[in-house]
């Protein structure tokens, strides 16, 4: 008898579950998916062109809260955990909800989930969203291009528009971020890459995205996944680093699946070493050893700089953070905190009387973001929403502490400058010496 499936996501990690292990699979008939996590993902469906033959009506997706109900209403015989960058508690949680309704609470690993590619691949994940993953994949791509290598992002998932169109979707300049329609989420992790001359692939069919990446057209000499959240790789890694970030010391150790990324980690990277305190350095560097005493770990900082310190110097300053980190990442400051304090503010200001529209949604949902104002941005109304807010904020200027120029998408009616952060790496070793041997591993060195 086929088993009926619910599989529980946040439109990402649950439909690459979906392709790799249900579809096409007659033991099972996947009913539904839930959502979670981003703002207006549910009341889809998942599209009958990308679901297979067994799906000719595709598939539903519902909001999470829905959960009990729909095992009961669709006699659900599993429920699969299938998103990223949740507490323990949190897991468990569903899983009590899940077994209280009927049916099993499921985990799919690696071994079902990971895809084999043709080329080297080179792994980048975190144990928490916003440790540092994205410096850290630039910081690798440039080591390998100086080796004269062809090196081809992918990136995780962020489909938050027209699956069938997002299928396979390529980026190799900023016309192309127009073209596929990115919210800021996604502008803030393709375009870091396409301005430096690198291309990088996304969607929503991940082994048919590796397969185009394979055989990028500018040619392809090694693959590099670029992680999302603290989610473990899509594709089977034949060096897999991992970025920890002792701001949330122990973190490491309470998140899912953040524990398994660091497990499986070859590298460990400890970030923001230059801002943190040596007792939580200290935390982190004992939990990599305790979990994954055959990892090189290797220091690192981010160190900070901006366009213009005088627009912060002395001045009251709004600050703007990468979204997600603020939100489900739970980070109490950024690059644009860090930025604000270095140069000199005088104050940071508090944006929450000024908040308008979806806004005002998400510090309902998220109440401890506290005083920075998250870069939301997954709809059209999020980023008039966003515009309106800072425009309206009583101060003298904006830092902008997001991985992309707001200033581009944005009208800002104040002064503001733009933080920029790379991957700085502190003694020994380094990146470029493991890439080094990696190269001559691989039979790549030219």
């Amino acid at each position: 008898m086929k088993k009926n499936v619910i599989i529980i996501g946040a439109a990402g990690r649950d439909f690459h579950n979906f392709h790799t292990y249900y579809r096409g699979n007659e033991d099972y008939n996947v009913l539904a998916f839930t959502a979670a996590q981003i703002p207006d993902i549910d009341g889809r469906k998942y599209p009958a062109e990308l679901a297979g033959d067994l799906y000719p009506d595709g598939i539903p997706i519902y909001a999470e809260a829905d959960l009990p109900k729909l095992i009961k209403e669709l006699d659900i015989d599993d429920c699969v955990f299938s998103y990223s960058d949740v507490p323990y508690e949190r897991v468990m949680g569903i899983s009590a909800i899940v077994n209280a309704a009927g049916a099993n609470f499921n985990l799919l690993g690696p071994a079902d989930t990971m895809v084999k590619s043709t080329k080297p691949l080179i792994a980048v994940g975190a144990v928490r969203t916003g440790c540092g993953k994205s410096q850290t994949s630039r910081k690798v791509i440039e080591y390998l291009m100086a080796k004269g290598l062809k090196v081809v992002a992918v990136r995780h998932p962020m489909p938050y528009g027209n699956l069938v169109e997002q299928a396979v979707q390529r980026f190799a300049s900023v016309a192309d971020l127009a073209k596929h329609k990115c919210t800021v989420e996604e502008m803030e992790e393709y375009e870091p890459h396409v301005v430096r001359g690198n291309v990088i692939y996304a969607g929503v069919d991940y082994e048919a995205i590796l397969r185009a990446a394979e055989n990028d057209p500018d040619g392809c000499d090694v693959v590099l996944w670029d992680g999302g959240n603290n989610d473990f790789p899509f594709y089977k890694p034949d060096l897999n680093m991992t970025v920890v970030d002792p701001h949330r010391p122990g973190h490491e150790l309470k998140y899912y699946p953040g524990e398994v990324t660091l497990r499986l980690a070859d590298v460990a990277i400890i970030n923001k070493m230059d801002t943190a305190d040596n007792d939580a350095i200290q935390t982190v560097r004992e939990n990599i050893d305790k979990v994954a005493p055959n990892a090189i770990v290797v220091d690192a900082a981010s160190p900070i700089k901006v366009d213009n310190p005088e627009v912060i110097k002395g001045k009251r300053v709004l600050v703007i953070e990468d979204g997600p980190t603020l939100t489900h990442g739970e980070m109490k400051l950024g690059a644009g905190t860090v930025a604000a304090k270095k140069y000199g503010a005088a104050e940071l200001v508090d944006p929450r009387p000024f908040v308008v529209g979806k806004l005002a949604d998400t510090f309902k949902i998220y109440p401890n973001i506290g005083i920075l104002l998250p870069a939301m941005g997954y709809s059209e109304q999020q980023l008039k929403d966003l515009e309106t807010t800072i425009n309206n904020t009583d101060c003298d200027a904006v830092v902008i502490g997001t991985p992309i120029d707001l200033q581009r998408i944005l009208k800002i009616n104040k002064p503001s400058t733009r933080v920029y952060y790379d991957l700085q790496e502190i003694g020994e070793p380094t990146l470029e010496g493991i890439l080094t041997d990696f190269v001559n591993e691989q039979g790549l060195d030219k």
